[in-house]
């Protein structure tokens, strides 16, 4: 649980992606607006979504319909419920973590980073298939309501936020934490040497 919601706090926060993104696809002038102008937009929705005392969406060049709006607060809700899950498992971990060096039982993360290590790359191969359709399941599975589905005639933001962008950050993620189940992986085996 540590690792999923740090990878997805991670992934959430990766600006330079949407940079990229921005960049290579001309996405500003898809609504007229500056590189600069559009990331500021970007930094005030992502605002939003991961500060609790932001309580009220603005950004300076979109306004959105009530349905995108109540999306975002879907979106926001599930940010805050993945940043208390992150919380409240560091403190966990950390204790966790520490008895298991004391111990010098470290090797006891071979078995479930093993395990681990499977999962991202079926979930990738499943995406892979049809991403259209894992992202229509995706979000079938989050949110309660088809809110998600927004009219670029009333919610031009969704002409910034392309799929592509959305496919980049899954793999991301996948990326992040496959890197993570290795490390710990390594060092459990590490750990078994020096016994």
């Amino acid at each position: 649980m540590w690792l999923v919601s740090g990878t997805i706090i991670l992934t959430i926060n990766a600006t330079w992606l949407y940079w990229i993104n921005a960049l290579t696809q001309k996405l500003g002038p898809t609504v007229n607006l500056s590189l600069g102008r559009l990331m500021t937009n970007y930094y005030q929705l992502l605002a939003y979504l991961n500060f609790p005392w932001t309580s009220r969406l603005a950004m300076n060049d979109f306004t959105d319909s009530v349905g995108a709006l109540r999306h975002f607060a879907d979106v926001k809700a599930l940010f805050m419920l993945n940043n208390v899950v992150f919380i409240v498992t560091s403190v966990v971990v950390f204790y966790f973590w520490r008895q298991l060096k004391r111990r010098q039982q470290l090797w006891r993360l071979v078995l479930p980073m093993q395990g681990a290590l499977w999962v991202p790359p079926l979930v990738a191969a499943i995406m892979a298939v049809n991403f259209d359709q894992f992202f229509v399941f995706f979000h079938e599975v989050l949110f309660r309501n088809s809110d998600w589905l927004f009219d670029p005639l009333y919610d031009r933001i969704i002409l910034v936020l392309p799929d592509t962008f959305f496919l980049q950050c899954f793999v991301l993620a996948f990326v992040i934490i496959e890197w993570a189940f290795a490390f710990y992986l390594s060092v459990g085996k590490q750990a078994l040497k020096n016994l």
